[in-house]
Order: C-alpha cells, then sequence, then structure tokens
C-alpha cells in the first residue's frame, strides 16, 4: 500500500507534458477496460441464449448454433486480446488455451458435417449399424441386424453417402444448390415448392459420373446372377431412420427393372429436396454438409401380407404390449396410410395376443412383372380373414423383440411374407415413444354434457388439442394452414409435415397408427386420431372443435375441463444432434473456475471458453485496481475542495468529472460509484481523536518508533481518487491506515463490484487486529466476501444491481469515517462488539437494502 502512494506522489510531480502523455495512457487503460466488460457483456448474452433454448423441447437448430459459436469465440478472442493489452502481455498463455478449446470445437462440429471417403458401393453383407455417415440410417440398421442378429432381410447394397458427394461435385451442382437453399424461408410453401423444383431439376438433368453407374450395374448384374429380377430403390438418407425418422419425406421405388436402377437411384436422390423433406430439414436445423442421400437397393420381396410392427406401444410404453398391423399384399398401403389395416396387441412377456381388430379390406397392392405396382382386389375367401397365421405373428413379435433389444430401444419395423411363406425384415428405426407422467397416461372422463362429433378413431399420438378446424380439400391448400388449428383430412400423408408445428391437432378419416405421418406427427407432439371414418363428413370448417386423442373422441367446441391435459407430449430420446450439441456446449458452458484465491484459478485449468472469460474478468478487475501503481504518470490532478477534512487529489480517466481548473468540487463530479461513497464520507460528522488509554498509547509510540523514517513521511501523502462516470479507484489515506476501494456501477450486473483492500493502523497489533474484526464483521453483513491475512482485509462484492451497491458504497463511506483511528479505543472484545453493533444500529439499517 506504501508502494501505491509512492508512485502516486511520483506521478503528481511530474512534468506538464509527460503528464499530458500518461494521462492518455491511463484513459487508454480504462477504455480497454471498458471494451473488455462489453465483450465479455456479449459472451454472456450468447451463452444464456443458448442455455434457454438447448434445454428447451424445441428442435436444435444446428446453423444458428454455428453461427453462436463463432461468434463466441470472437469475443473470447477479443476479452484475451484485451487483457494482455491492459497487462502488458502478462497472460499470452491464454491464446494456447483457446487454440485448444477452438480446435476441440472445430474438430467436433467438423466429424458431424463431414461426409467420410469410402467405396461408392458397400454390399448388405458387410455393413454395420456404425457405418450410418457412409450409408445412411435404413442401410446402416438393416445390415446391422442381417450380420450381428441373423435376422432375414432381402440381398441388395448400399450406394453411399460419398457417391452421391462425388455425384454432385462431379456435376458442379453443389454450390448451386446451397445457394438456393439458403435463401429458403420454410413457412413459405410457395417458395419451396419453387426452390425444390429447381434442384430436382438440376440433378435429373445431370448424368451419373460413369464410375458411380458402373458401380451400380456391376452389383445389380451380381444379384441378377442370384435370380433376382425386381427391386426396391429406397432412401436412405443420413439422419433418416436414426433419432429422427424423416418417415415418408423421400421417394422410394418398388418393383424395379433392373435396367431402371440406375435412374431410379437419381431420382430418390433429388427427392433429398423434395419441398417436405426441405422443409423438414430447414425446421430441424440439419447441417448442410450432413445432407446427403445415401440409397440401399435390395431385392424386392413379392409379399403375400405386409405391414408394420411396433416394439412398443408408443403412446403407452408402460403397458408392455407390441403392437402389429398387416395387410394382405405390400405394406406399401399400412405406412401411407390408405387402407385400414388388421391389428394385433400382444402381450411381451408371454407374446399371447390380447387384442385384434381385422377389418373388411376389399383391395390390396401387389407387383407384376412388367415393373408396375397395381392395386386388385382380396379374395372372397381372404376378406375379413388374418393375413398372418399364429406362428408367423409369434415369429414376428420375436424378431421385434430382439431387435428392441439389440438396440437398446423400441423399434418400428417394416416386414413382409414371401409367397413361401417366408418372413422378411425391410426395414427397422427407432420408435418415437412418447414419455409422460402416470397422471398423463390415466384417459380423461368422457364428458357427455358436450356435443360428440367422434367417438372412435386409433390414437397416433396422445394428446388433447383445441382449436378451429381447418378441413383439407387438396393439398395445395397446406400453404393456407393458420396457426393453431386442427387439420381435418380424409387420409394421412408425409406432406402435412409442413404444418406440424402449427396443428394443434390432426384427424384423419383413413390411416394408421403405425404409418409415416404417426411418426412424424409424435416426433412433433401433436395430438392424432387416425382412421377416425367420419371426421370430414361431421366436422365443418373453421368449427371450433376439441380432441381428446387419449380417448379417441372429437367434441364440439371448447371442452374446459380438458384444459389440463393440453401440454404436448414430446420425445425422450436425445437425436444426434442433440448429442453433438452437448459435446459442443460442454467445451463452452461448464465454470470449473470458481474461487479466484484457489490454486486452481489458472490458466493450466481454463477447460472451457467460460473459464477463460472468468479469468480474464477477475485479472482485469485485478489491473484496475492496480491503476495507480502501474501508471507512471497521471498528468494534472485536481484538489478536492469538500468541506471534509480530506486530503485528496482527483484524476479524471473519462466522463468522471465536469469543469476545468486546479479544484473540483463535489457537484463537479459525476462518477456514479465515487459519489454514492462521497455521500457515506460526507454524511457523518468527523470525529476528533477519541480517548485512548495508556496500553493504546504505548502501542501508538512503539509503532511508530520501529517504522522507518521515510515511510513515516509517506504517510503524510494525500489520497487519490481515479474517476470514470461508472468506475472508481480511490487510494484513501486516513492517519495511519490506508486502503484502497475500488467500484464498477452500472445498468449491467455482470460488471458491476466492489472491492475494499484495508491495511494499517498506529495501534499494537492486537488493537489493530480487533479493528480488523470490526471491520470484516460488518464487511460481511453486507454481504462482502472478505479474507483476512493478520491485519490485511480483502473484500469484494460483485454482480448486484446499481442501487444495492451504491448503497454499500456509502455504508463504506460511513464505516471510513467511524473507523478513523477507532483501533486507539479497542481494549478488549466486548469494547469492540459494542462499536459494531453501534455502527450497525446508526448507519447501516436506515439505508441498507
Amino acid at each position: 500500500m506504501i508502494d501505491i502512494l509512492k508512485k502516486i506522489r511520483k506521478i503528481v510531480s511530474s512534468k506538464s507534458q509527460e503528464k499530458a502523455e500518461t494521462i492518455l495512457s491511463l484513459k487508454e487503460k480504462y477504455a480497454k477496460f471498458q471494451k473488455l466488460l462489453a465483450h465479455n457483456n456479449a459472451f454472456l448474452k450468447k451463452l444464456a441464449y443458448l442455455n434457454e433454448h438447448i434445454h428447451a423441447d424445441d428442435a436444435i437448430n444446428w446453423n444458428i448454433l454455428k453461427a453462436f459459436l463463432e461468434e463466441m469465440k470472437g469475443e473470447v478472442r477479443e476479452i484475451i486480446t484485451t487483457l494482455n493489452e491492459l497487462s502488458n502481455n502478462k497472460y499470452t498463455n491464454l491464446f494456447e488455451r483457446f487454440d485448444h478449446i477452438s480446435s476441440a470445437i472445430d474438430q467436433l462440429i467438423l466429424k458431424y458435417e463431414e461426409i467420410p471417403e469410402s467405396e461408392y458401393i458397400i454390399p448388405l453383407s458387410k455393413i454395420t449399424k456404425d457405418m450410418v455417415i457412409k450409408v445412411g440410417g435404413k442401410s446402416a440398421n438393416l445390415g446391422e441386424i442381417r450380420n450381428a442378429l441373423k435376422v432375414p432381410t432381402p440381398d441388395g447394397f448400399a450406394v453411399t453417402s460419398y457417391a452421391f458427394k462425388k455425384f454432385l461435385e462431379t456435376r458442379n451442382l453443389t454450390e448451386p444448390i446451397k445457394k438456393l437453399i439458403s435463401k429458403l424461408d420454410p413457412n413459405d410453401l410457395e417458395a419451396l415448392e419453387k426452390t425444390s423444383q429447381e434442384i430436382q431439376a438440376l440433378i435429373l438433368n445431370s448424368s451419373l459420373p460413369s464410375e458411380i453407374e458402373d458401380a451400380i450395374e456391376r452389383e445389380v448384374e451380381r444379384l441378377c446372377s442370384k435370380g433376382i429380377q425386381s427391386f426396391s430403390v429406397r432412401s436412405s438418407a443420413i439422419f433418416e431412420d436414426s433419432e429422427l425418422s424423416f418417415a415418408g419425406q423421400y421417394n422410394s421405388f418398388l418393383n424395379v427393372k433392373p435396367s431402371e436402377v440406375t435412374e431410379k437411384y437419381k431420382e430418390v436422390v433429388a427427392s433429398l429436396y423434395n419441398p417436405r423433406a426441405l422443409f423438414y430439414y430447414r425446421k430441424m436445423g440439419f447441417p448442410e454438409g450432413r445432407k446427403a442421400m445415401a440409397v440401399v437397393i435390395m431385392e424386392m420381396i413379392d409379399a403375400l401380407a405386409g405391414g408394420v410392427i411396433y416394439s412398443t406401444d408408443p403412446n403407452a410404453p408402460n403397458q408392455k404390449q407390441i403392437l402389429l398391423s398387416a395387410v394382405w399384399g405390400l405394406g406399401k398401403c399400412v405406412v401411407e396410410g390408405t387402407i385400414t389395416p388388421e391389428v394385433h396387441i400382444l402381450d411381451k412377456s408371454s407374446l399371447k395376443t390380447i387384442k385384434q381388430k381385422i377389418p373388411l379390406v376389399e383391395v390390396m397392392l401387389v407387383c407384376r412383372p412388367d415393373g408396375t405396382i397395381e392395386e386388385v382386389p382380396v379374395p372372397e375367401d381372404k376378406r375379413g380373414k388374418s393375413c398372418l397365421t399364429e406362428d408367423q405373428i409369434k415369429a414376428l413379435a420375436q424378431y421385434a423383440l430382439a431387435i428392441e433389444n439389440h438396440f437398446g430401444s423400441p423399434q418400428d419395423i417394416e416386414w413382409a411374407v414371401n409367397r413361401d411363406g417366408k418372413i422378411y425384415i425391410l426395414q427397422t428405426r427407432p420408435l418415437m415413444v412418447l414419455e409422460g407422467s402416470e397422471r398423463e397416461m390415466i384417459a380423461p372422463p368422457v364428458f357427455d354434457n358436450y356435443r360428440i362429433l367422434i367417438r372412435e378413431g386409433d390414437i397416433a399420438c396422445r394428446g388433447i388439442g383445441f382449436g378451429k378446424a381447418f378441413v383439407l380439400l387438396e393439398d395445395k391448400d397446406l400453404k393456407n394452414f393458420p396457426q393453431g388449428a386442427i387439420l381435418v383430412a380424409k387420409k394421412t400423408s408425409p406432406k402435412f409435415v409442413t404444418i406440424m408445428d402449427k396443428a394443434s391437432a390432426i384427424i384423419t378419416d383413413v390411416g394408421c397408427s403405425a404409418g409415416h405421418m404417426a411418426s412424424l406427427a409424435r416426433e412433433f407432439g401433436v395430438p392424432t386420431i387416425v382412421n377416425a371414418e367420419i371426421a370430414t363428413k361431421v366436422i365443418m370448417d373453421d368449427q371450433e372443435i376439441t380432441v381428446d386423442a387419449i380417448n379417441g373422441i372429437v367434441y364440439e367446441g371448447k371442452v374446459l375441463e380438458l384444459l389440463e391435459f393440453t401440454k404436448k407430449s414430446k420425445p425422450k430420446r436425445q437425436t444426434e444432434l442433440q448429442k453433438t450439441t452437448e459435446k459442443l456446449l460442454r467445451l463452452v458452458v461448464p465454470l470449473n473456475l470458481i474461487d479466484p484465491s484457489e490454486p486452481t484459478f489458472a490458466i493450466d485449468f481454463c477447460q472451457t471458453f467460460h473459464d477463460i472469460t472468468r479469468f480474464c474478468h477477475e485479472k482485469a478487475k485485478d489491473e484496475m485496481f492496480m491503476l495507480s501503481e502501474e501508471s507512471e504518470e497521471v498528468g494534472e490532478a485536481r484538489r478536492l475542495i469538500s468541506g471534509i477534512p480530506l486530503n485528496m487529489l482527483v484524476i479524471d480517466l473519462g466522463n468522471g468529472t465536469t469543469g476545468t481548473g486546479r479544484t473540483i468540487r463535489p457537484e463537479e463530479i459525476r462518477s456514479i460509484p465515487f459519489l454514492a461513497f462521497f455521500r457515506g464520507l460526507s454524511s457523518l460528522r468527523w470525529p476528533d481523536p477519541p480517548p485512548v488509554d495508556a496500553k493504546g498509547f504505548l502501542g501508538l509510540i512503539a509503532t511508530t518508533v520501529t517504522t522507518p523514517e521515510q515511510e513515516l513521511r509517506e504517510r503524510g501523502l494525500e489520497s487519490y481518487a481515479f474517476l470514470a462516470e461508472n468506475y472508481m479507484n480511490v487510494a484513501l489515506r486516513l492517519g495511519y491506515h490506508l486502503s484502497t476501494v475500488e467500484a464498477y456501477v452500472s445498468d449491467n450486473v455482470n460488471d458491476n463490484y466492489i472491492r475494499f483492500l484495508f491495511k494499517g493502523g498506529g495501534a499494537a497489533l492486537e488493537r489493530r487486529l480487533r479493528r480488523v474484526r470490526l471491520i470484516n464483521e460488518i464487511l460481511k453483513r453486507l454481504d462482502f466476501s472478505v479474507k483476512v491475512v493478520n491485519d490485511l482485509i480483502d473484500a469484494e462484492l460483485a454482480k448486484h444491481r446499481r442501487n444495492v451497491l451504491e448503497n454499500r458504497l456509502e455504508i463504506l463511506g460511513r464505516l471510513t469515517v467511524f473507523t478513523k483511528q477507532l483501533d486507539m479505543v479497542m481494549y478488549n472484545d466486548t469494547i469492540t462488539n459494542y462499536y459494531i453493533e453501534k455502527f450497525i444500529k446508526e448507519h447501516m439499517q436506515e439505508i441498507i437494502n
């Protein structure tokens, strides 16, 4: 403390020109501090935004996240740079920590977005679940169950995502497509349609690179040599059939002739950019770099029967049941929701059928030798009868459980039975199981005092919805769907994905809870009833209705009693996007550097961006606290004329004072923290030295005798105040006591702090320690964090509102006057306690918040 006062004395005795040069450097230093605070606040605002949105139920937008991370990198880099400018490059090692964390973030982003180089073709016999980036979700899952579980699947191969990438790059399509997509508003359905057509035309009008076309044709010939004469060409995009289903968003082709496979491959690739898929990608915020289409090409199974099996009931997982949906012929109509299937509900433990429903279905889909799919009548002798035997039902349930156990989560499985009665698994993907408390799983009562429009329907997604009905006549009318309406349609369609984020509920006449649209409804958490049969007949457009998608009931009007059930259910499972986001945020958000007094509060222990900003903020305050000591010259100082016995010189760092001249009065001071501190200094009568006992007097003499002559001379120095509008740094000399009070007070809570350093006294050590105890006790009651070493006090109060800090500064001013030479009378602990309570009663209670 004495050293600081020596430095200040040197400052004000310098030549005028040197003073002018140094006053600029001091102002620059304060400006650097302000700049660091601004970047720190910008970082903290982005941090708060991420915390708020990442933990919300809404889908995480990857592109927004990436932009935020890049901006936060910039803020942290500027904070480090500014701290080093402020400290004469004391902390250059921070750049190494920053680069290490930034590199880890970049690697995670690259790993998530990058399409790895691979072969163009990979047979299903060589594919595992870990190859999802190479072959897409559908192929990876199919290869996994084929090779790990030996589950029967059709023979086939995947055309990789790398082949897709090379196709677009070779034909110079990548940049034009990116440019078209970058302008898209996912809520502008007309623009979405137009952009989709433009992109798909670019792809369909481009020829495949010969090396990709040749690789596909060679593999098709290999399969044809094994007797396979017809193929299915199905989408297998990177995110498809993973944590998000993309159910029905892309094109797939069945019963494809060998000569048509390569052309159908191009059509599947182009479907990556169809309107509903573009909407889904943009709405879910997926990275452009991972928008890639792998394609799985398999033997076409000429199905006697087909359908879908859920290894768990997605709407009631606690019931431990398996849901099996089946139709005669191809199972395509089950997932598309065009035919109402038969349904079998099985107990998971015993695999016994608990309930079954077999509707009278008159048509089915079959493969024709010419490569077409035809709708034909169901034979008379099969109508109203199950398309599956008991053994086949049990076998399908066993496959479902085995696949669920292998992947560790409920599964949505497509299957087929060929003409010889052999079962094939065509696809498996994670099933969106909705979470909910036990209360939410209990069905609400039926309210007969309201008019019921529909009493029966199949539940695709549980929940309650209220709004005005939007009766859909044509798909093109979806662009007019209003926020909060309830969609009423004849049949289900994956196209409804474009309005699911706006819909309060969905009702369809025809459909299946195992279809594509049902999967999408569960992803978006939209209460949905399918197979309601008469919805479009009994519900009028613009009619207010309440949908109970728990009991399968639709009411006319608003059913107030159901409002408590209106919370939408959400999927439990984290997506790959969410997992990657969490890994990224672990490098940004956590704060490990808590206590500046700990040895671990050091550069080497900065593990996150938040740690770096915390470290820099603390060290920047330290630099400002030592402002007078670090500066060589401060230029002209103005003597404070205040009416109190305080010998103080004032140095303006910027907007801290007004006026000119060699003296300054309190009314010319603008510094917010100093004005509060001065109110305290001037609110009490400055006391004369209190009466001292003999021991106190002898202690004073002893201290004086043992103090070097130079130090005694230094004790005659003035006090100094470095002021700015929001800042003060006051080096205060009162008798034998030296203290520094630093504060930053603004409307931004994150910037605000007070630091108080006290040392000295003329009495013996015992009495000085009692004075320290008094100050320590009062500071703690003011919520300061206090550290005491012998007769040195170091206290801080941070991140409080402006009015709180102004109050505390006023109290510190009062405490300064109150304790002037008080250690002379601190001859026992009782008198110390008396003065503590006296100050609290007389000088704290009236202004403390």
